[in-house]
């Protein structure tokens, strides 16, 4: 199970659209519902899946990407019972277009962070400073985020990019992941000699044992305000997982990961 687990974790982590099933399921049984789930949530969702299972007893189906892409398949006829978004943006145009049962709620808000993997010349540096000083001096060559134009963890690293003045100047050397764990791999794998990425896959021992991080002040940009919702045919199973990601056993995993919960400041 370890072995299996680790797999699928790689297979996520290289930016394919991956699926995780959360326990088996008898055979015949009815298939388990299909959860769409931002990409940020791989580590979280996939140990809160997991105690769902063993305190709940049915199991659900992960399935990992941009936010925007997910939006994008819903509207297409895509069967997620439950989105978990890492952008209410997206929820409550979904809602507002009668594919959601209502406009759901804010589970958690995300952060970015600097990730500057062993061997890099960058330094990490939360601040951004060092990174400045790279592309002028010309040590930076490549440098990962999601994709702004689907990824919301992409979206906000181009905001905090411009907040410190680099976008334009960091732009040719930038290399896109198709969401934001993709671009980890790229900040961690040669293929870039850093990145800004998601705190909670930051805080994976995968990454922490190959890469540095620095929070990046929330500040410079748009906060990751991460919304789920129930699509409009989701059944009893993806009702009670719903249910229990709101539950405290859940908002401690999600703490775990990194994540500031709907009620809670930061103390970190």
């Amino acid at each position: 199970m370890r072995t299996r687990r680790r797999l699928a974790r790689r297979r996520l982590l290289g930016g394919a659209l991956g699926i995780a099933v959360a326990a088996g399921g008898e055979v015949g049984a009815a298939a388990p519902p299909l959860v769409a789930a931002a990409a940020d949530l791989q580590f979280a969702l996939d140990e809160i899946a997991r105690r769902f299972e063993r305190e709940a007893g049915p199991s659900v189906r992960l399935v990992f990407g941009s936010s925007g892409n997910f939006a994008r398949q819903i509207r297409q006829g895509a069967p997620f019972e439950l989105f978990l978004s890492a952008d209410e943006d997206y929820v409550f145009a979904l809602a507002r277009d009668g594919f959601t049962r209502d406009e759901g709620t804010l589970y958690a808000i995300g952060r970015i962070v600097l990730l500057v993997p062993e061997g890099s010349p960058l330094l990490p540096d939360g601040s951004l400073e060092d990174l400045a000083r790279a592309v002028a001096d010309g040590r930076l060559r490549r440098f990962a985020i999601a994709n702004p134009e689907h990824a919301p963890y992409g979206k906000r690293a181009e905001e905090a990019l411009r907040h410190k003045g680099i976008w334009e100047a960091i732009r040719p050397s930038l290399v896109y992941g198709e969401n934001v764990a993709q671009a980890a791999r790229f900040a961690t794998s040669g293929n870039a000699q850093g990145g800004i990425v998601a705190y909670s896959l930051a805080l994976a021992p995968e990454l922490r044992a190959v890469a540095t991080h620095a929070p990046i002040p929330a500040e410079w940009h748009a906060p990751l305000r991460q919304r789920m919702v129930l699509a409009r045919h989701a059944t009893p199973v993806a009702e009670r997982f719903y249910a229990f990601l709101q539950e405290e056993p859940a908002r401690a995993i999600f703490r775990r990961w990194g994540f500031l919960l709907p009620g809670e400041t930061r103390t970190d």
